[in-house]
């Protein structure tokens, strides 16, 4: 992982955790439960149903599995922690993961597995599940980016209150997401800001 691209994705990250709760890192929230259920999602999107016919939706797993590194990256934070150093932590267990091939189901369960088990997260596991989706660094960047403005776009919309609406024209704001995140180019400095004006013009009432 480029060491610049995850100390962005850890501001971003304190900055979202902090509009939710603004002490929240001395609140001990239960990630882990949120990176295991996130996983039971993403099976959905993956498909398990032996009895049935089922096409994985991978652009909407890939989407899964950066809700997980939301969630993931939560839990590694702590109380006085400098975020250089949480960022160099990072890269360094990533880079020592050395994890082989893995289908997506056996993936996405021993991460889950890990969570449950270790109330913790696991980066080598999540690192395997990257591989098995076959997600680069660089779109895990690409689409953290995009989600995390999602969610000040949801925020922003009355999501804590209860009035945001998540379906528009049929359609999750997820996968209007993607085809937005696919239109625009993830290297231009107001990336962030094109993704909120483009959510901005699609969304109901605007």
């Amino acid at each position: 992982m480029n060491r610049d691209a995850v100390f962005n994705m850890l501001q971003m990250q304190h900055r979202m955790n902090n509009r939710v709760h603004a002490d929240w890192i001395s609140q001990h929230f239960e990630w882990y439960r949120a990176v295991w259920i996130e996983c039971a999602e993403l099976m959905d999107h993956v498909g398990y149903k032996w009895w049935k016919k089922q096409t994985p939706e991978w652009e909407q797993v890939r989407l899964e599995v950066v809700d997980i590194w939301h969630f993931g990256m939560s839990a590694l934070f702590q109380p006085e922690q400098d975020l250089s150093d949480l960022a160099d932590l990072i890269v360094s267990e990533v880079a020592a993961a050395g994890v082989g091939d893995v289908d997506i189901h056996s993936a996405t369960e021993a991460l889950a597995r890990s969570s449950l088990e270790t109330q913790s997260f696991s980066l080598r596991h999540f690192v395997a599940l990257m591989q098995a989706c076959d997600l680069s660094s660089a779109e895990l960047y690409r689409h953290y980016v995009g989600k995390n403005v999602l969610n000040f776009f949801r925020q922003d919309h009355g999501y804590q209150e209860g009035t945001y609406i998540k379906q528009w024209q049929d359609r999750e704001d997820n996968e209007h997401l993607s085809e937005i995140l696919a239109l625009l180019d993830a290297d231009d400095p107001q990336f962030p800001d094109a993704v909120y004006d483009a959510l901005a013009q699609r969304y109901p009432g605007q």
